[in-house]
């Protein structure tokens, strides 16, 4: 990997990656969505911002991804819109980004000659779990629109391989958390709040299951993935093998911070009951097989990581405590 893409860069794990990238000193190119503000999200705060080279487009345009896999020999591709909520308002735009664009930088990398691609999936295309743990032959089910884009993004990406001999692997991510997260996902919506000093906080469900990864460990397994010849065209889970239930997380984070919020249901973030995942618990031992990767950062270590990054008022202030954050 001396030269690499990442795209999606500009976000929660795509940040993170950049600067993992940049430290084992490769050359990054690193897209950032455009806008008008010429903001570049968490690339923003970044240590490596000056040792990169940042980009500004759009995953949805095909002549734009051509240009920027030009010269590149790795793609991790992490651009999508990942909001399970806003999936439900929005449906139409989930295809255009997480498929079309899943496609317009599948055929850019096949054209440019790539060596590499890491597609990022998602612990939700599984839905709620048939059996546990789940490993990569667990049957797909699409209980969100986000998940159905992701479900078939994946397909997209995979047929490139099996038609075209492209040299893609599909990483399969579950619950990562850590520095920089959006606060739609419970756990920064849990930390930012307290640190705020909220006394009372609205949650939906919090019965639901998960595998929950710190940002670095997910990182270390995405660049496992794209430095072993053994994952190539395959899918491949990246997690803990470790599950809890979303209240007893609340909980350990609640004795973290020292805090006596209560908790309160608020109907309007409660997902349809039918799309509602209600247990995701990661087989990890494919890649631990494939790569010999093994997660480093324990949940409470990792929860206590995330704290300390929160409640520094630098970052707190770019959280609105305030709003439901869809």
């Amino acid at each position: 990997m001396k030269k690499v893409l990442v795209t999606g860069a500009d976000g929660f794990i795509g940040s993170h990656l950049t600067e993992m990238l940049a430290a084992r000193g490769c050359e990054v190119r690193a897209l950032a969505q455009y806008n008008s503000f010429n903001s570049w999200g968490w690339l923003d705060d970044a240590a490596c911002k000056h040792d990169i080279e940042v980009v500004c487009g759009d995953v949805r345009d095909p002549a734009f991804c051509r240009s920027i896999c030009q010269g590149v020999d790795t793609v991790f591709h992490l651009a999508a819109l990942i909001a399970i909520p806003y999936s439900y308002v929005a449906p139409d735009s989930y295809v255009d980004t997480n498929i079309r664009g899943t496609l317009n930088i599948c055929q850019a990398a096949r054209d440019a000659g790539v060596g590499r691609v890491i597609h990022t999936s998602t612990s939700e295309v599984y839905g709620t779990a048939q059996y546990v743990p789940i490993d990569e032959k667990h049957p797909l089910q699409p209980q969100s629109p986000y998940s159905a884009s992701k479900i078939a993004a994946d397909a997209m990406a995979m047929s490139f391989f099996n038609a075209f001999n492209l040299p893609l692997t599909i990483a399969r991510p579950f619950n990562t958390y850590g520095p920089r997260q959006s606060a739609r996902a419970v756990i920064p919506t849990i930390i930012s709040q307290i640190a705020a000093g909220k006394k009372q906080i609205q949650l939906g469900d919090v019965t639901p299951t998960r595998d929950f990864n710190y940002v670095e460990d997910t990182c270390r397994g995405f660049i496992a993935l794209a430095e072993s010849d053994r994952t190539i065209g395959e899918t491949v889970n990246i997690g803990s093998n470790f599950e809890i239930s979303v209240g007893d997380t609340l909980n350990l984070i609640k004795a973290i911070m020292a805090s006596d919020v209560e908790f309160l249901v608020d109907e309007q973030r409660l997902r349809p009951e039918k799309s509602e995942v209600n247990r995701l618990w990661c087989d990890n031992s494919k890649i631990r097989a494939l790569t010999g990767f093994n997660p480093e950062v324990s949940l409470e270590e990792g929860l206590r990581l995330t704290v300390d990054w929160f409640c520094r008022p630098e970052n707190l202030k770019k959280y609105k405590t305030d709003i439901y954050n869809v």
